[in-house]
């Protein structure tokens, strides 16, 4: 079956990558700060990364944008774990500052979760996009070819 969008074979990864830096600037700039200001930057640094997801979506197959999306959404369940035991606590029981740790968790959830939800809406845009065996009969019935069904 062939995809109605066009696409390149092979991942663009630096598209990928930019889109999860960018969700998690995005998700760290409104966990860390509640100002106005800093929330609508936020928006639009996650803009940027859904326009990057986007070029990630384009530039690869089928199959690789579901084992992304699989692969995003495993990463976020993964992560999401630390938030039911508690980032503070989390943050407390390894070296180094706990603060950092608690941003940087906040920052791959955030990548995670946005990253998987987009990658999974563009699949559905791929699939809704698909064409259908129905339209294919259709066109047979148009062009009087017959099918293998009897229309007694």
């Amino acid at each position: 079956m062939h995809d109605v969008i066009s696409t390149r074979h092979g991942s663009d990864r630096s598209s990928l990558a930019a889109a999860l830096g960018c969700f998690a600037v995005a998700g760290v700039a409104t966990v860390a700060v509640d100002h106005v200001a800093l929330t609508i930057g936020a928006t639009g640094v996650a803009v940027g990364g859904v326009a990057c997801l986007a070029r990630y979506a384009r530039a690869v197959t089928r199959k690789r944008l579901a084992a992304t999306a699989l692969g995003l959404w495993l990463s976020f369940l993964g992560v999401s774990g630390a938030h039911a035991i508690g980032l503070e606590t989390v943050g407390s029981s390894v070296p180094g500052p706990a603060r950092v740790t608690v941003i940087g968790l906040a920052a791959i959830t955030w990548a995670t979760l946005l990253a998987a939800a987009g990658t999974t809406i563009f699949l559905g845009f791929r699939e809704y996009g698909a064409s259908t065996p129905a339209e294919e009969l259709d066109e047979q019935v148009f062009d009087g070819e017959t099918t293998d069904y009897s229309t007694r």
